[in-house]
């Protein structure tokens, strides 16, 4: 049975025969074992080119910035099935990866798609804080939230997303999609009627959107950045396990209010 399309039997990634490996048009082992570091090697595997020196640097603070926040509901997920299961890290991990939808770690994503749209506008109308504003007023129409701004706990501003918009700054690699969610995070208290910070999942895709970075590949950022963290929490969990505890914590902190049986003295 054909499904979709069939014309399109080709990949650019790579190939191998008896004797070599070729990624992206480099021999594996004669140029990028020992020669590349995994950073570049993420964004040539991604991309198909080798990154500059400043896109290297963007892509390293962004992973450094997302790959650990603490016992997140991802990290638990993953430290509770280790527990379950202490053979099956492999388990483990996808449970903790799987966690990463819209609201926490992969709103990165969103925050991308949502800065690609502004910019565009910006463009179109000439003017940034026209195109801004406009957004932001449609958003609160809707009732929907800004996505890249905002923080329950870094409500005065995510320290994160200060660092890595400084950083940009530094190595001359602020664009158009820094500057929309600067515009952004000036304008939203306003029209939102609350505080409104820049946080880091606006400010990764921001950078590595101005680096060079394609939309569509924006959640694999923090998809391998927190592949690090969990690696670090199941280790821990296998050496001094919490996710029982985690486990029984929640039986305590949650309380039944469902049908009973008859039988409850």
């Amino acid at each position: 049975m054909r499904i979709g399309k069939q014309d399109q039997a080709f990949t650019a990634i790579a190939t191998s025969d008896a004797h070599s490996i070729t990624v992206r048009g480099h021999d594996l082992c004669d140029d990028l074992i020992g020669r590349m570091d995994m950073t570049s090697y993420f964004w040539l595997l991604v991309t198909g080119e080798r990154p500059s020196r400043e896109q290297v640097a963007i892509t390293n603070a962004c992973l450094v910035a997302i790959a650990e926040h603490g016992l997140v509901p991802s990290v638990q997920a993953a430290r509770m099935t280790l527990a379950a299961a202490p053979e099956a890290w492999q388990g483990a991990m996808s449970a903790g990866l799987l966690g990463m939808g819209t609201v926490v770690a992969g709103s990165s994503e969103v925050a991308g798609h949502y800065l690609v749209e502004v910019a565009e506008a910006a463009e179109r109308s000439g003017d940034l804080d026209t195109a801004v504003q406009g957004s932001l007023e449609g958003l609160k129409a809707a009732k929907k939230k800004v996505p890249g701004l905002g923080h329950p706990q870094h409500n005065t501003g995510d320290p994160r997303a200060n660092r890595l918009l400084a950083i940009a700054d530094e190595l001359g690699m602020s664009g158009r999609h820094i500057a929309a969610l600067r515009a952004l995070g000036e304008h939203a208290p306003e029209v939102m009627g609350r505080p409104l910070p820049i946080n880091v999942s606006g400010a990764i895709p921001a950078l590595m959107l101005d680096a060079g970075w394609p939309a569509e590949a924006i959640k694999a950022v923090p998809l391998l950045a927190r592949t690090a963290g969990l690696a670090a929490h199941l280790l821990e969990e296998s050496q001094r396990s919490i996710g029982f505890i985690m486990s029984h914590k929640a039986d305590e902190a949650i309380a039944y209010d469902g049908k009973l049986s008859g039988k409850e003295g």
